[in-house]
């Protein structure tokens, strides 16, 4: 189940109905549909469609698109419904898969028995997340890039992609090009992207007033700075020198502009998995209580995002963090993150506690992430020496990413929004730090609570914690 992924939220009953491709089909002549990012269907008659692997099918989609080969490491055949995600091997077989649906939502989610018993999932042509960024810039077909595009842009306008204002307004710029044409001077007004802007910006960014106040606002008022910011930004495109009269008006400069930006940002092509984290505690009594999150998985290293604030709360590359799971057999299913931090001023180890059904399926991606990058590490300075690569002006591997320009950004980790279990190094032993209480209901505090807190042998799993 290598490369599996949870979505970041529980849909509600008028989100429940989905597409189906396979476990509604007969056994026989079938047309099985395939769903591409831009939501338009492939549909594939097919022989003895139980048997069928994932690879076949794959190849079978390519075949109707007339997609290079670069296409079969680009993209993955998956399994998707608003309760779970799951991209699928090659030796995977979608029908039978589709058929132990319910199985794989009662191990993987905690959605109510009702919602799994409507639930069924769709075959999607998605990226695949084992595929590198920099192999990525390579392509040069241009319905490979639009389709690697039209997801980036999904994810973006969906909000899945935690993008700051700025980021927004030069991606929707792109897409503003690439669905408009060339920036005009005076057409588009500002107007006209309002009444469309959900198709160039995430929702949360074009939510506006309701009511009669807003109403008498509105009158007469100039365009909304998500609007006026977008058109800034639509102006600023720029136009590949001998595109249109060369390729015949190719959007393959545009639609790889995209997808460079889109690398900025740290959990590009990453998989998705629900989760919930603890709080810290607040008020007099500090309450805390959970809140939930998206843990975004790729070759790079590992993302916690808040599902609801829409912004990174932990950043971690795999060379940072440790990491370990507990087992359901055991108690709540859980992911833990250990990573270097400090508490005062003192170094300490932090752990995360991410609660998931999906931990499971999250700690076998990371090992798997891993274990490619270490067996693709040897062949890079090879391909870094070489002259033709070396002139082609590559991007640097994703260890020598620039740190990030804006303070504050949606992407940087907010380590005060978490509620962490800090330990410091003695020696052979791993003792917990008491933390620091900001008020407190009773005036006296035993002064040896200190030294009361279990102490963790380094060779122990990290849920004894």
């Amino acid at each position: 189940m290598d490369g599996t992924e949870g979505n970041a939220g529980q849909p509600g009953p008028a989100e429940r109905y989905h597409r189906s491709s396979v476990s509604s089909v007969g056994t026989r002549a079938a047309d099985v549909l395939v769903y591409l990012a831009d939501d338009t269907v492939v549909p594939l008659a097919v022989e003895n469609l139980p048997s069928l692997s994932a690879h076949e099918l794959h190849r079978a989609v390519r075949e109707v698109l007339q997609l290079p080969d670069i296409a079969l490491d680009a993209f993955a055949l998956w399994l998707v419904s608003p309760l779970l995600e799951v991209q699928l091997k090659p030796k995977h077989q979608p029908y039978k898969l589709g058929r132990q649906w319910p199985e794989l939502l009662l191990r993987f989610t905690d959605a109510p028995a009702d919602h799994v018993a409507m639930d069924e999932p769709s075959l999607q042509f998605r990226r695949n997340v084992f595929f590198p960024k920099r192999r990525e810039l390579q392509i040069h077909d241009e319905e490979v890039l639009r389709l690697l595009y039209e997801e980036a842009k999904g994810n973006v306008l969906a909000a899945r992609y935690p993008c700051d204002v700025e980021d927004c307004e030069a991606l929707g710029a792109l897409v503003c090009r690439v669905q408009l044409g060339p920036y005009q001077p005076g057409q588009p007004t500002a107007c006209t992207l309002r009444e469309k802007l959900d198709s160039f910006l995430p929702a949360h960014l074009c939510k506006r007033g309701h009511g009669l106040f807003a109403a008498l606002r509105g009158r007469g008022a100039k365009a909304g700075t998500g609007e006026q910011g977008l058109l800034n930004a639509y102006g600023q495109v720029k136009e590949a020198v001998g595109s249109d009269s060369e390729h015949g008006a190719s959007l393959s400069p545009h639609y790889r502009a995209y997808l460079l930006k889109s690398h900025e940002l740290p959990f590009y092509g990453c998989a998705f998995f629900h989760g919930e984290v603890d709080k810290p505690a607040q008020g007099f009594l500090h309450r805390g209580g959970r809140k939930p999150v998206a843990v975004a998985i790729s070759l790079e290293g590992v993302h916690v995002i808040d599902s609801r604030e829409k912004h990174v709360l932990l950043g971690l590359r795999f060379q940072e963090l440790s990491w370990d799971h507990t087992s359901p057999e055991e108690e709540e299913s859980v992911l833990w993150l250990e990573f270097d931090g400090d508490n005062e001023g003192t170094p300490v180890n932090k752990l995360l506690k991410i609660y998931s059904k999906q931990a499971e399926l999250m700690s076998s991606l990371i090992e798997y992430c891993i274990e490619l990058n270490q067996t693709s590490e040897p062949a890079a300075p090879q391909e870094n020496v070489s002259g033709p690569t070396a002139a082609t002006g590559s991007p640097p591997p994703p260890a020598q990413r620039p740190p990030l320009r804006r303070q504050g950004s949606v992407v940087c980790s907010r380590l005060q929004h978490l509620s962490t279990i800090d330990y410091v190094e003695e020696g052979q032993q791993i003792k917990r730090v008491k933390p620091k209480r900001t008020t407190s209901f009773f005036s006296r505090q035993l002064s040896t609570v200190q030294g009361s807190y279990t102490v963790v042998q380094p060779t122990d799993s990290l849920e004894q914690g």
